[in-house]
C-alpha cells in the first residue's frame, strides 16, 4: 500500500501498460503527468518530449506510435480542444494511443484549478465524422492507475486512440492504494505475412487489422482521407463506405468488452443514482446513508462513458422509478440516459458549475424528494 496522487498513479498505470513515450505540453491540472513522465520514462528507455503545443503534441504521438511505441498524451480542457484535429486523424488512420483529459472549468481559460466534467460530450463528438470513440472515466486514484492500463490495452487491441478522463479533484487527491502485482498487458497485433502481402486496412480475417511499426520492412501509405485497404486515398463510393463502416464495426463486435460499469442495490432500486469520475464518489456515499435511511436506492458508476451503457440503463428503466444523474457540467451525459429511458422512468439532473463538487447531501435531497423510506414514490 502506498500514498499516491491520482495524476502520479496515472503515470505509473501507463508505465506500467508499456508507454514508452509522452508528448506534451504544460496544463493545469494535468501537468504532473508530464513532470512524472519526463522523470520516468528515460529510466526504462522511454522518450519524452515537451511540445511547443498540444496540436505538435498528438502529431509526435501518432507518429512514435506508427514506429511502434505506446504512445499518449495529457492536457486538460483547453489543451483538449486543440487536439481534435489531429484527433481525428488517428481515428481515421487507427492509430493506437492514449489521450488523458483532467477536466477544468471553461469554456476557455475557466477555472484552471477547480474540477468540471465539461468536456464529456467534446471528447465524443469533438472530431467531424462519423467514427467510434472509447472513453473512461476515473473516480478514484486507484481507478487512475487501473483505467489507464485499460485504456492503453484497449488502444492497442482495437487500434484506435482512447481518451481517459480524470478532473482537477481527482488528478490532485491523495489516497492509499494497493497496486496490482501483476497486471496485463496487451500488445497490438503485427503482421504474420510477406512484406508484399500486407495491407493495413485489411480486416477482412481478422475484427482489426494488424499494425506494422515503420522501419520494420512492410511499406503502406497512412492519410486522413478516406482510404483503401492499401492505405492510399480514394473517393471510390464503395471503398468509402468500407472505410467509414468498418470503423464503427470493430467497435460493435467487442461493445461487450469495451464497456465497464459498477453497480450496486438495482435489483430492489426504486431509484437510482447514476454517475462517473468525482460525482461517483457522492453518489456511492448517499446512496450508502439512503439505503442505512431505509430508502430502496440503487448504484452506477460509469468507468466507460463512450460507448454509453445503453443496455443496462434500459434495464434499470424497467424496474426503477427515477434515475438522478449528477454531473459537473449543465446537463451533457444526462441525454444518454434521457435516450435511453425513453420516458419509462424519470430521469432527474442535478448540476453544478461553481467550481464545486456536488455532495452527498445534496444528492440526498434528490432523493428524498423522490421516494420515501421502505419503498414507493
Amino acid at each position: 500500500m502506498v500514498l499516491m496522487q491520482g495524476n502520479e498513479a496515472l503515470a505509473r498505470g501507463a508505465l506500467d501498460a508499456g508507454v514508452r513515450f509522452f508528448a506534451g505540453y504544460p496544463i493545469t491540472p494535468s501537468t504532473e503527468i508530464a513532470e512524472i513522465m519526463s522523470v520516468e520514462l528515460p529510466k526504462v528507455g522511454g522518450k519524452f518530449l515537451q511540445m511547443e503545443d498540444e496540436m505538435g503534441s498528438l502529431a509526435a504521438v501518432i507518429g512514435a506510435s506508427l514506429a511502434g511505441a505506446k504512445a499518449m498524451t495529457a492536457t486538460s480542457g483547453p489543451g483538449f480542444s486543440l487536439m481534435q484535429e489531429n484527433l481525428g486523424y488517428a481515428y481515421m488512420t487507427e492509430v493506437p494511443c492514449l489521450v488523458v483529459d483532467v477536466m477544468r472549468g471553461g469554456p476557455s481559460t475557466g477555472l484552471p484549478t477547480n474540477p468540471s466534467q465539461g468536456d464529456v460530450m467534446q471528447a465524443r463528438w469533438g472530431c467531424h465524422g462519423d467514427h467510434p470513440v472509447i472513453a473512461l472515466a476515473a473516480s478514484s486514484v486507484v481507478d487512475c492507475y487501473n483505467l489507464t492500463v485499460r485504456a492503453v490495452n484497449l488502444a492497442e487491441r482495437f487500434r484506435m486512440p482512447v481518451i481517459l478522463l480524470s478532473d482537477a479533484v481527482v488528478g490532485h487527491m491523495r489516497e492509499d492504494v494497493t497496486l496490482p502485482e501483476k497486471i496485463e498487458v496487451v500488445d497490438r497485433e503485427k503482421p504474420h505475412v510477406p512484406y508484399e502481402w500486407y495491407y493495413p486496412y485489411d480486416d477482412s480475417t481478422t475484427a482489426v487489422a494488424p499494425l506494422a511499426p515503420f522501419g520494420t520492412g512492410f511499406r503502406f501509405h497512412v492519410t486522413g482521407l478516406t482510404h483503401d485497404r492499401a492505405g492510399f486515398a480514394t473517393t471510390v463510393p464503395a471503398e468509402v463506405d468500407r472505410a467509414i463502416r468498418n470503423l464503427k464495426r470493430k467497435m460493435d463486435r467487442f461493445r461487450h468488452e469495451i464497456i465497464q460499469v459498477e453497480h450496486a442495490h438495482l435489483a430492489d432500486a426504486e431509484v437510482v443514482v447514476a454517475a462517473y469520475g468525482i460525482c461517483a464518489r457522492a453518489a456511492e456515499a448517499a446512496t450508502v446513508e439512503a439505503r442505512r435511511r431505509g430508502y430502496r436506492v440503487g448504484f452506477i458508476n460509469l468507468k466507460t462513458i463512450w460507448p454509453f451503457c445503453f443496455k443496462l440503463v434500459q434495464r434499470v428503466a424497467e424496474t426503477a422509478k427515477a434515475i438522478i444523474v449528477p454531473e459537473l457540467n449543465l446537463g451533457q451525459l444526462v441525454r444518454e440516459f434521457e435516450r435511453a429511458v425513453c420516458d419509462r422512468a424519470q430521469v432527474v439532473p442535478i448540476n453544478r458549475v461553481d467550481g464545486e463538487t456536488i455532495t452527498p447531501r445534496q444528492i440526498l435531497d434528490v432523493i428524498g424528494e423522490l421516494a420515501r423510506p421502505g419503498g414507493g414514490a
